[in-house]
């Protein structure tokens, strides 16, 4: 139940957290999106200025933007002489079972960069890569360099506004006035612009170019390759509704796509053997356009899927040509022009988003901290949906820029888009769930290669779900149960038999691997070795690494929701599954409180306090204290290594703190003053300027939040329970957690 009777009033909530700059922040450009796309632009309202808002290099390699233009079905591979596979990084471990292949690597991994990996292990982790699919900017007549400058631009202000997705930069360029309204269509990959200056008339126009696919850690685009692609500029037919359409064609290798530009009025030409000048004609002062971005489904190039906010028959797969993706005119005397229609869409569209599913409000609060949580949570809302509600598992910077080459990373899945289901908007966690199912045939032979049944989750790939060399990520096992997990919050939020029905095979093959993976001991059924657990600090111990305590809680508990599963559709239990929950070993207990391994060096103060999983991202099980485990919370409190976290570990320790009925905590826990833990005024967790954003810990704040609000099954009978006494919390609309 909410706290207070009355409805929360939804757009102050939402609108009272917009995104106001007046100056540039090189770490903080704002996005819009639809959660299958996404274009962040600077304070132009495009990207005009993309050096100025670097992603710092990794090792040797050139730095990137954050000013991106990427698509969940935008991928490319670099070509090759021979086919790489994956059987010269395959090494014999040693298990309880006996010799076990792994998926290792001839080079290393030092301070998060590769060193001495081969020609075939650089390729396999590098390809399919995400790609950068067209930069937007400004660009000056008679100039040599089409980029502006830092000093071309005064008396900034833009505002995104976040209860619409529509952007307003409104600047004075070489002292001409310019106002930009910038959006993108709720339901295609379409960008509107609707730019009103007088420097139009004068020359002024907007640049669309396009790079080659990159390999590069960071970065999505590379400029220094154009004989490597191509593009083409034709003239195509008039979409619904009137005005003129020019379509770029664009190949990449065996990759392509389109990308169709709209409106009426323009003068749009071929410019540089990669690019298009899209101007006003006849000395007008408004521009009013769309881009649209089409996939072909060519070579690595998705067909477009149907995730993110906008989903639904609208967002079916779009032609190529139709420049408006086939949308019915609309009616009235006259059509809005191209850009304005996206806008008006945009406007129409968002607030819908945001009167759906569930809403905190902590104005009432006197206490301070409940602005920061509240602006955090607000914008959270927002860059996940636009990053991480479409058809596949997002990558850890969205659609914004390429970490780990744009591939993603399957034990992050749970901390991208559990909230959804939390947050009651099912919806958005369902597209990429349903994904699991379309690389069943790869898991399951990884499994039955290592001697399992089911299917065996890799860790770091791309839409092929092909495991890359790693010497971690391939040995990583709490992956493993995040599908089941992710289902059942899908349940939950929404119980039907078409839920059950539909991820059964996935919950099901899951759970068969958990079962065969845990091995029978004296002791009872233990995990491992070789592996990795959610803290990485034992990678150079993989082989002998054994019993982590969040994944033992984690095995006992998954297993017992896949034997649930079972029995909501009727189906006989499987023994084997309750045996092996029923028989988790205990983690191993140090001092009083839960070390992270059993085997030495048992805790390194390092990177995630991962026990801390144990209770509160999962519930109470059978094997966890509940008072070793505050005792656990109160030492890692007390001297862990804040530099080496990540951002999700601090809604981590929330969670843990309120399901120990330590509210305080919790909220302590969500605003800790630590470097990674950085919140931007644009919503972005930044962990470092090679990693300037960090989706898995905004979607991890809303976890801890509908948690802390919502409560838990069997926890606290009061409202609110994970808040401290004192505080206001309405909430609306919000699921209890398991």
């Amino acid at each position: 139940m909410p706290s207070r009777q009355d409805p929360i009033d939804r757009e102050a909530l939402v609108r009272r957290h917009n995104v106001e700059q007046d100056s540039l922040d090189p770490r903080s450009p704002v996005s819009v999106g639809n959660g299958e796309f996404c274009f962040t632009m600077d304070l132009s309202g495009l990207q005009s200025l993309p050096s100025l808002y670097p992603v710092a290099a990794r090792g040797e390699l050139t730095p990137g933007t954050l000013l991106g233009t990427q698509a969940q079905w935008g991928w490319h591979s670099m070509p090759v002489q021979e086919e790489y596979t994956l059987a010269g990084s395959t090494v014999l471990y040693d298990s309880p079972r006996g010799p076990v292949p792994y998926v290792d690597m001839v080079g290393a991994i030092v301070d998060g960069r590769e060193a001495g990996s081969s020609p075939a292990e650089t390729w396999l982790r590098a390809n399919p890569h995400r790609l950068d699919l067209g930069r937007l900017g400004f660009v000056l007549p008679d100039r040599a360099s089409p980029a502006l400058t830092e000093n071309d631009i005064t008396d900034a202000h833009q505002v995104l506004d976040l209860w619409t997705g529509t952007a307003t930069s409104i600047f004075t360029l070489q002292g001409r006035p310019v106002n930009v309204t910038t959006a993108c269509h709720p339901q295609r990959d379409e960008l509107g612009f609707r730019v009103l200056s007088p420097a139009l008339a004068d020359g002024l126009a907007v640049s669309l170019a396009f790079p080659y696919g990159s390999e590069a850690w960071h970065d999505a685009a590379d400029w220094s390759r154009p004989q490597a692609h191509s593009t083409t500029l034709t003239a195509a037919p008039a979409p619904d509704g009137g005005g003129r359409c020019w379509l770029v064609t664009r190949t990449l290798d065996g990759s392509g796509y389109q990308v169709a530009v709209t409106g009426d009025g323009l003068h749009v030409e071929p410019a540089g053997q990669h690019g298009v000048l899209i101007s006003a004609a006849d000395g007008r002062d408004t521009l009013d356009f769309s881009v649209h971005f089409i996939s072909t489904g060519q070579g690595d190039c998705l067909p477009r899927g149907n995730g993110g906010i906008g989903s639904g028959p609208a967002a079916e797969p779009q032609q190529p040509g139709s420049g408006r993706g086939g949308a019915a005119p609309p009616t009235g005397p006259a059509a809005p022009a191209a850009g304005s229609a996206v806008i008006a869409a945009s406007r129409s569209g968002w607030p819908g988003f945001w009167k759906s599913g569930g809403a905190v409000d902590l104005s009432l609060t006197a206490d301070p901290r409940a602005a920061e949580i509240e602006r955090r949570v607000i914008l959270s809302q927002y860059l996940t949906a636009i990053n991480c509600s479409g058809s596949l598992p997002p990558q850890e910077t969205g659609l914004v820029c390429n970490s780990w080459r744009g591939r993603f990373h399957l034990e992050m899945h749970w901390w991208h888009a559990a909230h959804f289901a939390l947050w009651n908007r099912t919806s958005l966690l369902l597209p990429a769930l349903r994904w699991y199912a379309s690389v069943l045939e790869p898991a399951r032979q990884t499994a039955k290669a290592q001697g399992f049944d089911g299917v065996r989750w890799p860790k770091q790939v791309g839409p092929d779900g092909r495991e890359s060399p790693s010497p971690i990520g391939t040995f990583l096992i709490w992956q493993q149960p995040h599908p089941i997990h992710l289902a059942e919050l899908a349940y939950r939020a929404e119980p039907s038999r078409e839920v059950l029905e539909e991820f059964a095979e996935v919950v099901f093959e899951s759970a068969e691997f958990m079962a065969a993976f845990a091995h029978p001991t004296e002791r009872g059924f233990e995990l491992g070795p070789p592996l990795v657990p959610a803290q990485e600090s034992y990678e150079s111990i993989r082989g002998r690494a054994s019993n982590p305590t969040f994944e033992l809680a984690y095995w006992q508990w998954a297993l017992r929701t896949a034997s649930t599963w079972r029995e909501r559709l009727g189906l006989p239990p499987r023994d084997t599954w309750l045996a092996v929950a029923d028989g988790m070993v205990p983690p191993k207990v140090l001092d009083g409180t839960y070390a992270a391994i059993d085997v030495e060096p048992y805790t390194i103060r390092t990177d995630h306090p991962s026990m801390l999983c144990a209770l509160g991202v999962l519930p109470q099980t059978d094997i966890i204290d509940p008072d070793i485990m505050r005792a656990t919370l109160a030492s890692v409190r007390m001297d862990w290594d804040w530099d080496s976290t990540w951002g999700w570990d601090y809604p981590v320790m929330a969670m843990a703190a309120a399901r120990l009925d330590d509210p305080e905590t919790a909220v302590d826990a969500l605003l800790m003053d630590a470097a990674k833990n950085l919140v931007l005024p644009n919503g972005h967790n930044r962990q470092t300027a090679s990693l300037p954003l960090y989706l898995p810990g905004n979607g991890g704040l809303l976890a801890a939040v509908a948690l802390m609000a919502a409560g838990w099954e069997g926890g606290p009978q009061r409202d609110a329970p994970g808040f401290p006494a004192g505080w206001t919390v309405a909430w609306e609309g919000l699921v209890p957690a398991p």
